[in-house]
């Protein structure tokens, strides 16, 4: 989903503070792209974005466009938040899910019932838009097996 056509989770969506490594990950994911940092040397797939591949130490990569697609890798449902922006949110799914493309990145699985998320759930990326309007977060729910 594009960011800004009405999707919301109802979960806290806060602006990220981009750096000059992860400025090209915000920017797609404002436009509803998810991308992703590959080594130019080794072809590892490489998360959380920065500029050298933590496996062979190359210092070229290339960002590519990714499937947006995966699966449940872990996750754990939060029942309840005592303060802060979260308070209230709960029940919801803090999940790492396996990307096509490899990388494990810690996300939130939304579109569902929480104790319906299951370890090999397949899903797929959505975009939220932050809450200031500036910037859209990837989160993930469930698809068709």
């Amino acid at each position: 989903m594009v960011p800004g056509d009405g999707f919301s989770s109802g979960l806290p969506t806060g602006a990220p503070s981009p750096t000059v490594e992860t400025a090209p990950f915000w920017e797609a994911a404002a436009e509803g792209r998810l991308v992703l940092p590959r080594c130019d040397a080794c072809g590892y797939v490489i998360w959380y974005p920065r500029r050298f591949c933590p496996v062979c130490r190359g210092r070229e990569v290339s960002w590519i466009d990714a499937t947006g697609q995966g699966h449940v890798y872990s996750f754990t449902v939060v029942r309840r938040v005592r303060g802060g922006p979260w308070a209230g949110a709960g029940p919801y799914v803090i999940a790492y899910v396996e990307l096509d493309e490899g990388p494990r990145v810690m996300t939130n699985v939304v579109g569902c019932d929480p104790d319906d998320v299951r370890v090999g759930m397949p899903v797929e990326v959505v975009f939220e838009r932050s809450d200031d309007g500036t910037h859209a977060l990837p989160r993930f729910h469930p698809t068709a097996p």
